[in-house]
């Protein structure tokens, strides 16, 4: 039997603001989690702008106080949070710190957007089936923080990017969407996880917006989309 994936607690919402997408009427609200440069979040950002979009950014939240992620948000007047390992006792600490402060922010979606800390229970099971994460291999292939450089090793003919939700284990949530990137002679790493990253670009934004809408359903490890007549 099918399971539809309705959004969170938080619901439909009305607020007038200058931020990002005009936090227009109506729009589903977005956390993202980001540990680096942020041009997933970008991506987000930009797709959020369109008042047609239906989706709103309200929080981005990263695990260093350096992550350029937080700079695009702020540019585009996004509250923004740092969670530090480091500054909390233990790994258990972490998450409840995390999964509290993104309780706060009331969001039907949570993006992972580049966000390199493996997300314990606590957090996982605080948003059931609403959370998403772009990783760039295709899944099941190239599991883990180094997928592009394993799929060069390995000598693939083709790698590319998985969106998919977050249960908990790694990366190894249902699909939600899959993208083809070929291996070209004479790539590294850098040149292939940027062509890789382009498609990461234009699916993620579809991916969230369809799980904030409740558009997903999963029927065992099948992902269903209702009213996605051309998935992308």
């Amino acid at each position: 039997m099918a399971a539809s994936l309705g959004p969170g607690a938080a619901g439909r919402w009305r607020e007038a603001s200058d931020g990002v997408g005009g936090l227009v009427a109506d729009s589903r609200r977005v956390a993202v989690l980001v540990s680096g440069q942020g041009s997933n979040l970008q991506a987000l950002i930009d797709a959020a702008a369109d008042p047609g979009s239906g989706v709103c950014v309200v929080l981005v939240v990263s695990d260093r106080a350096d992550a350029y992620g937080l700079e695009r948000a702020r540019r585009a007047g996004i509250e923004t949070a740092v969670v530090r390992l480091e500054d909390q006792p233990d790994r258990p600490s972490f998450d409840r710190a995390l999964r509290d402060l993104v309780v706060r922010a009331r969001p039907d979606v949570v993006c992972l957007a580049g966000f390199m800390r493996i997300l314990g229970p606590e957090f996982v099971r605080a948003f059931p089936n609403r959370i998403v994460n772009t990783h760039p291999s295709l899944l099941p292939a190239f599991r883990g923080a180094h997928a592009v450089r394993d799929a060069l090793a390995y000598g693939v003919r083709v790698t590319g990017c998985t969106i998919h939700l977050v249960d908990e284990e790694v990366d190894h949530g249902p699909v939600l969407f899959q993208a083809v990137v070929p291996v070209q002679d004479g790539d590294d790493e850098r040149s292939l996880h940027q062509r890789i990253k382009l498609e990461e670009h234009r699916l993620l934004p579809v991916a969230v917006r369809l799980v904030a809408e409740g558009r997903v359903r999963l029927d065992g490890r099948r992902v269903r989309l209702d009213g996605e007549r051309n998935p992308p």
